[in-house]
């Protein structure tokens, strides 16, 4: 069994910090791949520690390599000057990868937030994610390779992805609500509309509440980081109204598109922008029912998923289909 002090101490020294200023370390909860440790240095320091789970573990074929997606994506928020971890360092060699960054204030966001606190983040949040769409990368597609090399178009990048995930879907025998087949040459259909995307930008695409950190500690409420960049890829901005709006319709979000735009962020949605984001909705639910099965979740989390994701699904797969009928 692993030694977590051991492990811990020794990645301090590999990024020169000494070892023997680690006081304390705990578990952190909410991660459903990686183990994530909390670092308290003597001096109050927090850091936080990512370990992948052995090459063995069964997972998505997106998933190799994440924390080299997480760290690009904590690299291109530092450019963007948005809170985030910063990378301290990381780890890349077979059994020692790891990803060391600085920890962020606040907690995850929740529901303890009164409605002018909400609006004034989500317009905050807004602003931020405009920003993170500035930054531009030099090709589409995960940077982690665990696709392949990153693709000269945002068509193509996006086929290998959707194949991945239904391949995932095959393999693992999921559950899901139509066939794979179906809903292959159903998200097929939706290809052409990629082609209007010609810059890849930064996505986060996983900025659900979980991974919004909400800070109190100066008196005001502010976002204090976002954190869990590991499914980052460079893509397309919209992209990213998915997770920001999970299950729901990121249209009804005035506030967040308020900020948005304020920031420079473009926020159209003509047919070819409801194409575009039917499709990654319909990405992003394929993952989430489909990862179940290589995470063995329990009862309760495979039954809330069938409820509630399955049926986000295929409204998605509906909208395809409405919007690419002659």
């Amino acid at each position: 069994m692993v030694d977590s002090w051991e492990r811990a101490r020794s990645v301090l020294a590999a990024a020169n910090i000494p070892p023997h200023h680690l006081a304390h370390l705990r578990p952190l909860d909410g991660g459903t791949y990686n183990t994530v440790e909390e670092l308290r240095l003597t001096d109050g320091t927090r850091h936080v520690l990512k370990i992948p789970p052995p090459e063995s573990t069964p997972g998505l074929r997106h998933e190799r390599e994440l924390l080299v997606s997480e760290a690009e994506f904590y690299d291109g928020a530092a450019k963007a000057d948005v809170p985030a971890p910063r990378v301290v360092a990381i780890g890349g060699d077979p059994g020692a990868r790891h990803l060391l960054m600085t920890a962020c204030p606040g907690d995850p966001w929740d529901d303890s937030l009164t409605d002018a606190e909400r609006a004034g983040l989500r317009t905050e949040l807004g602003r931020q994610v405009a920003r993170l769409h500035r930054v531009t990368g030099p090709g589409f597609g995960y940077p982690s390779g665990a696709l392949g090399p990153l693709a000269p178009d945002w068509r193509t990048a996006v086929a290998a992805m959707l194949d991945a995930v239904l391949d995932d879907a095959r393999h693992y025998r999921a559950r899901l609500p139509r066939p794979v087949d179906e809903v292959a040459r159903t998200v097929r259909a939706a290809f052409p509309a990629l082609d209007e995307v010609s810059v890849p930008c930064l996505v986060h695409f996983d900025l659900w509440p979980g991974n919004i950190l909400v800070d109190r500690s100066t008196g005001a409420v502010r976002i204090g980081g976002l954190i869990d960049g590991e499914r980052m890829f460079w893509g397309d901005p919209l992209a990213d109204f998915v997770s920001l709006a999970l299950l729901g319709d990121i249209k009804k979000d005035e506030d967040f598109l308020a900020g948005y735009r304020q920031a420079g962020g473009r926020a159209v949605f003509d047919a070819p922008a409801r194409l575009r984001l039917a499709l990654y909705r319909s990405y992003l639910y394929l993952i989430m029912l489909t990862e179940t099965v290589p995470r063995a979740v329990g009862e309760d989390q495979n039954r809330w998923v069938q409820t509630a994701v399955a049926p986000e699904l295929l409204a998605a797969l509906d909208e395809i289909q409405d919007l690419t009928a002659p």
